[in-house]
């Protein structure tokens, strides 16, 4: 697989340090004994599988959540992964969408979905011998807007990659070294994180949204979301592929396709792409936002 997201800087991986890494979070797989992955099939809970796999065979065990907020085709590749590298996989339902707390998409949404899947993940433990429950956060993580680790620590949930002090960088590149398909995957998040907060989430809204993606991605762009404001969707698009969208034969295709889902206005992010677009009005004040959002 070829893309935007690649390796810019290897040389400021050390591949000593890098297995060394390595070699540490398989020995922590291994001391726990069992573990249950929470797999979303995502370049880093693809990586903690594969390397659960390694050090713990069938001891461990990749669960997907079948949730509305997780896109259709993340779950199937999320199977054939498991299947190709001889991962065990199970999907369980979870039921976020019926928690009230959830669908209201405040700022705390995650900690809700998480809290959920945790849950559920407990549930299950005592079906695999009380196997330990682990989710592929990062390092880098840590320094972004993230409530669902709060649930992870209220539930002592693990975070093996973490504790071997493992990037995104360093994942994607071991993921490289393995073969694994999710190596330069776009980065991903679930389908809630197009809603602005305080805009309830509903399983139809995630649906169009999920559509909308889905048509956009077979029209050739790679990194980018779409976002739901009510008739309006904005789209963000990595800067670098931005300029097919100035295209006028481009704009047309977009326009159709946005209006057949039902959207009045669409809108292209002149800031393009990026991580955690919702959160910015989180960092606003309070007067700022008001009066903004009064426009």
């Amino acid at each position: 697989m070829s893309g935007l997201v690649t390796l810019s800087t290897p040389a400021l991986i050390d591949p000593v340090e890098l297995k060394a890494k390595e070699a540490n979070l398989l020995e922590l797989l291994r001391g726990m004994g069992r573990v249950l992955v929470a797999y979303s099939g995502g370049t880093d809970s693809a990586y903690l599988a594969w390397a659960a796999k390694q050090a713990l065979g069938g001891n461990a065990i990749a669960i997907t959540a079948d949730s509305p907020s997780i896109p259709e085709s993340h779950k199937k590749d999320a199977a054939a992964l498991a299947v190709e590298f001889g991962i065990r996989h199970e999907v369980i339902p979870t039921f976020e969408f019926d928690n009230p707390d959830y669908a209201a998409n405040n700022s705390d949404r995650c900690f809700h979905c998480k809290d959920e899947l945790f849950k559920r993940l407990e549930e299950e433990a005592p079906r695999f011998g009380g196997a330990a429950i682990v989710y592929g956060v990062n390092v880098d993580d840590l320094g972004d807007y993230r409530p669902g680790q709060k649930a992870a620590k209220i539930h002592e949930v693990k975070a093996p990659l973490v504790e071997a002090g493992l990037t995104k960088a360093e994942i994607r590149e071991l993921s490289r070294q393995a073969g694994l398909p999710t190596w330069d995957r776009p980065a991903a998040a679930c389908l809630s994180s197009r809603i602005p907060y305080g805009t309830e989430v509903t399983p139809e809204r995630i649906k169009t949204i999920e559509t909308a993606e889905e048509r956009v991605k077979e029209l050739g762009f790679r990194q980018f979301r779409v976002r739901y404001h009510g008739e309006l969707a904005r789209v963000e698009i990595e800067r670098s592929e931005m300029a097919r969208v100035f295209d006028l034969d481009m704009c047309d295709s977009l326009v159709a396709l946005f209006k057949d889902l039902g959207f009045t206005y669409v809108t292209l992010d002149l800031k393009g792409y990026r991580q955690g677009a919702m959160n910015e009005v989180l960092a606003r004040p309070a007067a700022e936002a008001s009066d903004r959002d009064g426009i």
